[in-house]
């Protein structure tokens, strides 16, 4: 079991590797994460011009550290696009209140798609005439009101959803089938005050929902760092794999999502350790990096891409490095126990603190596959939203990401015959 390590860095092990942990540069991960977070990428999401153009940009910095790259492409299913910027607004006793995109209402992924705003009476989701009507659903009771609103002609279908603590509402892109009827999520509070408005009196209300499914391509770019005289890495040594995804979920229209601390903080740290480590102790111990693409989809890139990798491979991988508070979380999932020991001891060495927590990202696709996988993440300021911007990524946590490893990498490989 993952004990919580005391942040006091352990400089009586492994001092050689303590130097080479040493090498690794704040400047160039934030060069990193504001480079991914220009509008250029548009929130990277997968199957997009921003996105592949961010894999190309990934694919030059892995090769100029000297890394043999590989794009790895599969097909992805069901992404959600919301192609125009949604309406909803209500009218009771004479004023009339419109609401705002992710801040008052948002997409609900199982909605159907509905381009044009649709103005009709509002009706609790108990009432006894649904047609042509926008249902008012119980909060957590949604899918019984859709299959009301569904057999009785609705014109949609009104929600609950909590927002973040700044007030956002964050967006995502994979989500339950879809429905027959139009869902809008309302911000918590939203929903309770239209609920008031409903019990005293008559209520319009006006709603649009230009949301579809897209079926696209994603992008893998994986990189190995191969010993000199040993393409796949020395016989009988362990084979390490360092991933990060570098998809997001992409621009609303009109408004930037800019992803940088989910994931461009952990590409930036893994690329960081890939440079610290090409010409260190990682050749030794057959070093791959993969950058994953449609995570934020439903995992496709780490489903693609656990088929091609031998068995016997440690997988960590890194989802949000941007802001660490107590301590890293982290999730080890396979037979994972002697790789926890090592990140362990490695973060013993540069006074990193962890604890064990969920961790649902790509590594759980690792897992699953039988490989021994930890899931490392510190921290997603913002979480897809408007206000995940690189000013909100820490130098300091993405010191200690990339330090952490460094050290693990380095000390797996110091178990090694020479």
């Amino acid at each position: 079991m993952l004990r919580m390590t005391s942040g006091t860095p352990d400089t009586t092990t492994a001092p050689d590797l303590a130097a080479v942990v040493e090498r690794v540069s704040a400047a160039r991960m934030l060069a990193t994460v504001h480079e991914l977070a220009r509008d250029h990428y548009a929130g990277r999401r997968v199957g997009t011009p921003g996105g592949r153009a961010a894999a190309a940009w990934l694919a030059e910095r892995l090769r100029e550290l000297g890394g043999e790259v590989e794009f790895g492409s599969f097909p992805v299913a069901d992404v959600r696009e919301l192609y125009a910027a949604p309406v909803l607004e209500w009218s009771a006793g004479g004023r009339t209140l419109r609401l705002e995109h992710r801040r008052d209402f948002v997409e609900h992924l199982a909605s159907a798609e509905s381009p044009h705003p649709r103005t009709a009476p509002l009706a609790a989701a108990s009432g006894t005439d649904l047609s042509d009507r926008w249902v008012l659903a119980e909060a957590g009771d949604w899918a019984r009101a859709c299959e009301r609103a569904e057999a009785q002609g609705a014109a949609g279908v009104l929600t609950a959803r909590g927002a973040d603590a700044e007030g956002w509402m964050p967006k995502m892109i994979a989500g339950p089938a879809v429905r027959a009827v139009p869902i809008i999520a309302l911000r918590t509070d939203r929903h309770a005050h239209l609920a008031g408005a409903l019990a005293a009196g008559q209520v319009q209300v006006t709603g649009s929902m230009p949301l579809w499914q897209v079926a696209t391509d994603g992008r893998n770019v994986c990189a190995r760092f191969p010993h000199a005289s040993h393409a796949g890495g020395v016989q009988g040594g362990p084979r390490i794999l360092l991933t990060a995804h570098y998809d997001g979920v992409g621009d609303d229209p009109g408004v930037r999502l800019p992803a940088a601390a989910d994931n461009a903080s952990g590409v930036a740290a893994v690329l960081e350790a890939a440079r610290v480590l090409s010409d260190g102790p990682a050749h030794r111990a057959g070093l791959s990096v993969a950058f994953l693409d449609a995570e934020e989809a439903g995992a496709w890139g780490s489903a693609h891409h656990v088929a091609a990798l031998p068995s016997g491979t440690l997988v960590i991988n890194l989802d949000g490095a941007a802001q660490l508070h107590q301590a890293a979380s982290v999730e080890a999932g396979g037979p994972a126990h002697a790789l926890l020991a090592t990140l362990d001891q490695a973060a013993r060495l540069t006074g990193v603190p962890l604890r064990a927590g969920a961790m649902a990202s790509d590594n759980r696709r690792y897992a699953a596959a039988g490989l021994a996988a930890v899931g490392i993440g510190m921290g997603i300021p913002g979480y897809q939203t408007p206000a995940e911007t690189p000013d909100r990524v820490e130098p300091d946590t993405l010191m200690a990401a990339a330090r952490l490893l460094v050290a693990t990498v380095g000390l797996l490989a110091a178990r090694m015959p020479a």
